[in-house]
């Protein structure tokens, strides 16, 4: 195998660089499963690297499950590609989710990289006490599956609550779903055919990367700035790429925890009215008591604008429930889309949050979870900044913080460390389509998770060697 020297990438270390060359062609077929890579000391000379480059990048080949040592034969090719039984662009997604399947494991004591604030802030708070509390007979249809849109009731009181956040609506424009992820699969199917470009917020939401990457879309990034996205690279990515849609997050940005001006909201309204593009605007925290107004939704009305909610990040992840909210024509299209590939989302769930938003139950959980929410960002913004560290933005409308590292800090590098010392860390690369983009030297802190000293203990004895 003739290998040429290795050249550092922009932004990126020599290991990372020699890595990301070998991935390219281990993903590409060009080093099939069984091929062994050459030795540390035989490819330290042919790359003209260090020993501890190669190992570095050899260790990250091995948590991507591509390389494994092997006794006596030394690294070993174990990806099989497309052998495996599933499509390339199958593997890119799981690959691109890879955080998700981490936030899942419950082997971390410290999980300041989780999407998700502690049970104890939601399912398991007051809501738990009250679902086991105020059971009640469900009426003798509770088992119908009933209209695809999902339960009226429920429709009725979501039409209200964006009401009360100057979104004109009626329950006619809402279709529930199964959480927002679901909500973002089927605009994706209804709306893009493979070979279709997509613009995304970056860095940008990675489970929403792996769903396009499914769809076998191409994906460009618009550059994310602290109070919301880019207006002239917006401008420019559109008339470069001739994208379909546009999907963003206005209000605590995952993962750089920012959120869209009031001026930025407009701009980013004239420019894709002029150019005649949707914007899908997937907004967790709208719910939260903060700058609702400067939703895109809401200075659109619903006419340019796909808005989607979910529960799951200010309720509980285990009800999964969500919707979308649109024009008719779209909601139809969406409902039967939604017939043909789930029939229906759970009626049981729906009824169940329709007695908590009615009960009130819902708003009064809201203000305290905003007000621990509140507490907790300014408390971590306070403690990273007064030890020397640099955040992308100080906004607090939702969980997330976004720590840029120092120059010759790699992300990956630093989560594998975490990971070492029991603590889950969500590198910014992985929100990045662009691996050496400035922003992708960076990890996202989850504020409701940062309490922990020894996690401030960690970063300091990383970031200030």
């Amino acid at each position: 195998m003739a290998l040429a020297p290795v050249q550092r990438d922009r932004g990126a270390t020599l290991a990372g660089s020699l890595a990301n060359r070998l991935r390219t062609q281990i993903l590409s077929g060009a080093l099939p499963e069984g091929s062994r890579l050459p030795s540390i000391r035989k490819a330290a000379a042919e790359f003209g690297v260090s020993k501890n480059t190669v190992v570095e990048a050899y260790d990250r080949l091995v948590l991507d499950h591509l390389i494994a040592a092997k006794a006596g034969s030394g690294f070993v090719i174990t990806y099989r590609g497309d052998d495996s039984g599933r499509p390339r662009h199958v593997s890119e997604a799981v690959d691109i989710a890879s955080l998700l399947s981490a936030q899942l494991s419950q082997n971390f004591e410290i999980r300041v990289g989780d999407g998700r604030p502690p049970a104890s802030w939601t399912e398991h708070s007051e809501i738990k006490r009250y679902l086991s509390s105020n059971g009640r007979m469900m009426p003798p249809d509770a088992d119908a599956y009933g209209s695809a849109l999902g339960f009226l009731p429920l429709r009725q009181q979501i039409a209200l609550r964006l009401q009360t956040q100057q979104v004109a609506i009626k329950e006619d424009n809402l279709l529930l779903t199964f959480g927002a992820n679901h909500a973002l699969d089927l605009v994706i199917r209804a709306m893009l055919s493979p070979g279709d470009t997509v613009l995304v917020d970056e860095p940008g939401y990675y489970p929403l990367f792996a769903k396009l990457t499914l769809a076998q879309v191409r994906i460009v990034g618009v550059r994310r700035m602290p109070d919301g996205p880019d207006v002239d690279d917006l401008v420019t990515k559109i008339q470069t790429e001739r994208p379909k849609l546009f999907f963003t997050q206005s209000l605590g940005h995952n993962p750089t925890g920012g959120s869209i001006t009031l001026p930025v909201a407009h701009a980013v309204l004239k420019v894709a009215t002029h150019f005649n593009l949707v914007i899908v605007e997937d907004d967790p925290f709208a719910d939260l008591p903060m700058s609702a107004a400067n939703r895109l939704a809401t200075l659109d009305q619903l006419n340019n604008v796909i808005s989607i909610g979910t529960f799951s990040k200010t309720l509980s992840a285990s009800l999964r429930s969500g919707f979308i909210a649109a024009r008719g024509d779209r909601i139809a299209t969406l409902a039967e889309l939604k017939m043909l590939t789930t029939v229906n989302s759970s009626g049981h769930v729906e009824r169940l949050l329709h007695r908590l938003l009615v009960d009130g139950h819902y708003d009064r959980h809201l203000k305290r979870l905003w007000q621990r929410t509140e507490a907790a960002a300014t408390q971590v913004q306070a403690d990273l900044l007064s030890a020397g560290h640099r955040i992308y933005s100080n906004a607090k409308a939702g969980y997330y913080v976004y720590l840029l590292l120092p120059k010759g800090v790699d992300d990956m590098a630093l989560a594998r460390a975490g990971a070492q010392e029991g603590i889950f860390i969500a590198p910014g690369s992985l929100f990045c389509l662009d691996k050496n983009s400035p922003l992708a030297r960076a990890i996202r802190i989850n504020v409701a998770r940062a309490s922990n000293p020894k996690f401030y203990e960690f970063l300091l004895r990383r970031l200030h060697m």
